[in-house]
């Protein structure tokens, strides 16, 4: 038997060049490149909950002074190698989740809405895409819940028309978050990008107050759908449980975004925390809590299918994936 060495590997590629059957003529691709991902869904089961992760697409967003109030930038740079992404780059999905519960489909949060939200990014605002793939008609929504009012949550109750997205819906919003953002006080205190935000809620909601319904921490929203009130990200910022029988998963909302960096250095403050050291004590409150119980938990910005288990790691905790499987 021949030995496969560097030097047979040699002269098979010499006597392959002097072959005419060898020879290599230039590749023609049968499809033109598609330059963008396709729609995405990740089915898993929660007791009897048959739930359903969402992508609403995902941004590549240059790095920028301030991302992290509390760290230095060649500190963030370094946890963005660690975590092997593009050079100088944040990488941000966004990832609404469905339950169904056998008698109610229920839909936490919305996206970024047809425009691809206020940055206009055709990489984002493609949950009519997911659900298409998943063989849901909007219209079939029961319960959309929003956990609370930043517009990448929100902005998809919306057509590109202006009208609603899940028209037979009951919509509930956080009555903390609700009063905040539609308080002409706190609107006039704002600075920018914060005051904008408030516009855009106002657009989004109006003429829906008789139709929002507002809750509160502790609530059960729908069958097995309970809300945490999980502040500092915004005053009202809720997660929630989501148990069927014996089995439950956490829906943490954005209790952290990022969790190579947030999770891993919880104590940093990132920009879109309203209330940055509530945000920490929050965060350490609630991950202590998923670690101690093995809860599964679902995050809206990790990364797709945006379900794993979190651990306790040195001062700090760590993602661990759920394995994908293709079998309910």
């Amino acid at each position: 038997m021949t030995q496969l060495t560097r030097r047979t590997l040699l002269a098979g590629a010499a006597a392959a060049a002097l072959c005419p059957q060898f020879e290599i003529s230039p590749a023609r691709a049968a499809a033109p490149l598609a330059g963008k991902q396709a729609g995405s869904i990740y089915r898993y089961k929660v007791g009897a909950f048959e739930c359903t992760s969402l992508n609403d697409g995902g941004a590549l967003v240059p790095y920028f002074d301030g991302f992290v109030r509390n760290a230095s930038k060649e500190q963030v740079i370094a946890a963005m190698e660690a975590a092997y992404y593009p050079k100088d780059r944040f990488v941000f999905p966004f990832n609404p989740q469905l339950i169904n519960t056998g008698s109610k489909l229920v839909l936490i949060d919305t996206g970024n809405g047809p425009a691809g939200g206020p940055s206009k990014n055709p990489n984002v605002g493609r949950l009519m895409e997911s659900l298409t793939l998943a063989g849901i008609d909007p219209k079939a929504v029961d319960t959309v819940i929003i956990s609370h009012i930043h517009y990448d949550h929100y902005l998809g109750l919306r057509t590109a028309d202006g009208g609603l997205a899940f028209p037979n819906a009951e919509i509930k919003v956080p009555a903390i978050d609700w009063a905040f953002w539609m308080n002409d006080e706190n609107m006039s205190k704002a600075t920018e990008p914060v005051k904008s935000w408030f516009g855009m809620a106002r657009k989004t909601f109006d003429g829906l107050a008789n139709k929002v319904i507002k809750y509160e921490s502790g609530q059960e929203l729908a069958p097995g759908i309970t809300s945490i009130h999980t502040p500092g990200h915004t005053p009202g910022h809720m997660s929630f449980s989501v148990a069927s029988g014996s089995a439950r998963v956490l829906v943490q909302s954005d209790v952290t975004i990022v969790p190579d960096f947030f999770l891993r250095n919880p104590d940093w403050h990132v920009l879109f925390d309203m209330d940055p050291q509530q945000a920490v004590q929050t965060r350490r409150k609630f991950f202590d809590m998923a670690a101690a119980e093995k809860a599964p938990v679902v995050g809206y910005h990790f990364h797709f299918p945006a379900v794993g288990y979190v651990e306790k790691a040195g001062t700090g905790y760590r993602l661990v994936p759920v394995p994908w499987i293709n079998v309910l």
